[in-house]
Order: structure tokens, then sequence, then C-alpha cells
């Protein structure tokens, strides 16, 4: 029986070439923005922003902030996934007000909640950089659910770690804001001439990194 799910996954590749004439339909797009909204996370605080860079010009300025890589500025839409560095209370406060909007009930009735999640951000906040590792470990929670949604429309993706962290922020005016570049993922379609499109997919057989007890 055919798997719409496991076709799009044998499908998708990062890819390395993006046809910088196609761009994703708004609608798909708008599609592709709600699986990242969607995306779970611990305790729900979804501690991150998405940037989507369209402008060209400050996309071709950002390539030799990623060491050269053509796809930041060819694909269709550039996907910046940020965290913060740290976490006031004020998020903690407006994720329970969201919960309170959206389910009902008291903020009074969640303080529980609040006081469980507020000892954890601090006991992530008393280790150095401990928050902001946790924070990115969630991001990629919202990549896996971007890349996979995205496939499914037939979208190419190509999930990127390779930039300048720093430059990127300042050149998104993310420092100032507290924020800082976890993952990158241009989005786009792939270019007829990217010659990694038809190569088989590698990976390990599924006995040998899935156990069952």
């Amino acid at each position: 029986m055919a798997s719409p799910v496991l076709d799009a996954l044998q499908w998708r590749y990062a890819c390395k070439v993006f046809d910088p004439a196609r761009e994703i339909p708004a609608e798909t797009w708008s599609e592709l923005e709600q699986s990242l909204v969607l995306t779970p996370s611990s305790f729900g605080l979804q501690p991150w922003k998405f940037l989507v860079v369209r402008d060209r010009d400050l996309r071709e300025s950002l390539v030799p902030l990623a060491y050269q890589q053509r796809q930041v500025a060819d694909c269709s839409h550039l996907l910046v996934l940020a965290v913060p560095k740290a976490m006031e209370e004020a998020h903690i406060d407006a994720n329970i007000a969201r919960m309170v909007e959206v389910r009902g009930g008291t903020a009074d009735a969640l303080a529980g909640f609040r006081k469980m999640v507020c000892g954890f951000r601090d006991n992530l906040s008393a280790r150095d950089g401990a928050l902001e590792q946790w924070a990115k470990l969630q991001a990629y929670l919202a990549l896996g659910q971007f890349m996979l949604a995205a496939a499914l429309h037939g979208v190419d993706t190509c999930p990127m770690e390779g930039f300048n962290a720093g430059k990127f922020d300042a050149a998104l005016g993310l420092t100032e804001r507290g924020l800082t570049t976890a993952v990158l993922c241009p989005a786009g379609y792939r270019s007829p001439d990217d010659r990694y499109a038809g190569l088989p997919k590698v990976r390990f057989e599924a006995g040998d990194v899935v156990e069952h007890r």
C-alpha cells in the first residue's frame, strides 16, 4: 500500500541548488507556516521566532555569512529559526494567558503549572547557556515538522547549520531582541542542475537503528 508520508520522505533531500525563478505559492506557504505554529514544544512554551526572509537583496547579503552557500539566496523563502538567549517570566505569563484564552478557565487555576515552569526556567538559567541550548533543541522539532510538511507539498528544503550565527543575528536585528539564530531552512524548488537530487538515499537498515524490547 502506498504511503504518502513515506513517499514524501523518500523524495525529499537536502537541496543543494534551488531554481531561483520558482516561487512557493502563497496558499502553500501559508500552510507551511501553520505547520511551524502547530509544532509541539516542552511545556508548550514555544521558545522561538520564525523569520521568513523574502527580500532578495537581504538574502544575497547573507550568502557570505553562510559560507557562500547559494541556497540562502536562490530559494523561494528563507526560514530562519531563532530562539531566545534568556526567557523572561513575561513569556511564561503570555503563554498561560493564551491557554486561558483558548481553553477557558483562569490564570489562578494554573498557578501550580506556572510555578513548575518558572522553576524549570530558573534551573536552566542557572547554568551558562543551558536555556539557549534547550530552546535550540525545541527549534529542531519545528525544523523537522516543517520539512515533512514541505515534502508533502512537493516543496524542497535544505536544513543548514553552516552559518555564522553572530553575524546572522546582527544582520537580521536579532541581537537587540535577545534572540539568536538556531538553524536555517531555505525552501523552494530544486534546480534540474542539482546532481544530488537523483542520488539514492543512504540510510542504515531499520534493524540497525530501531530496537524492539
